[in-house]
């Protein structure tokens, strides 16, 4: 698809084809158009990885336009991003995320960051951070659900490539301005 990005040998990298059926099929249960459910059908896990106890999960999800069957622009890049934020917010309660846009050598950047609770487990809580791009083959979003602060920085200082331009961190420190 045209991007790398790098974690950690301490990180544990989890296979998640046995859980990706699951995933699609709650996704598309609650999907509320025929394009979310066609993103959905067409996305793929590039990347999962978990780190300690309480574990923090850091995912790379990558959408072919070959797949969707449509190209899309840097003029795209808020609603789908924000279409990817909003599938995480079935599982999570995020009151009042923080948004961004950066640049990563030519390519355009979306993140949010919330404070986050799992709904079905209130004990639960992350900081839940989306950054998505588009590549000339896809769009790629990268997923953190940060247990704690050393998670977080691991996620936004990993270094990236984006259709061979290489950044030496996925999110810049003044990416956010405003912070939860």
């Amino acid at each position: 698809m045209g991007f790398s990005y790098s974690l950690p040998l301490d990180w544990e990298v989890v296979d998640a084809k046995p859980i990706l059926p699951v995933v699609r099929q709650q996704q598309t249960e609650t999907a509320t158009s025929e394009d979310e459910k066609k993103g959905i059908a067409c996305a793929q896990i590039a990347l999962m990885a978990r780190y300690g106890n309480p574990p923090s999960i850091i995912e790379a999800v990558a959408i072919p336009f070959s797949c969707i069957g449509q190209q899309f622009t840097d003029k795209d890049l808020a609603s789908l991003a924000g279409g990817v934020a909003s599938g995480l917010k079935k599982a999570f309660d995020m009151p009042d995320p923080v948004y961004g846009a950066y640049k990563l050598g030519t390519h355009k950047v979306w993140i949010e960051r919330a404070n986050g609770t799992l709904i079905a487990h209130p004990e639960l809580k992350r900081t839940v951070e989306t950054v998505c791009s588009v590549l000339k083959k896809g769009i790629v979003c990268w997923i953190a659900l940060a247990a704690d602060q050393e998670s977080l920085h691991t996620f936004e200082y990993g270094a990236v490539t984006l259709d061979g331009e290489v950044a030496p961190a996925l999110v810049p420190a003044d990416a956010l301005q405003k912070k939860p």
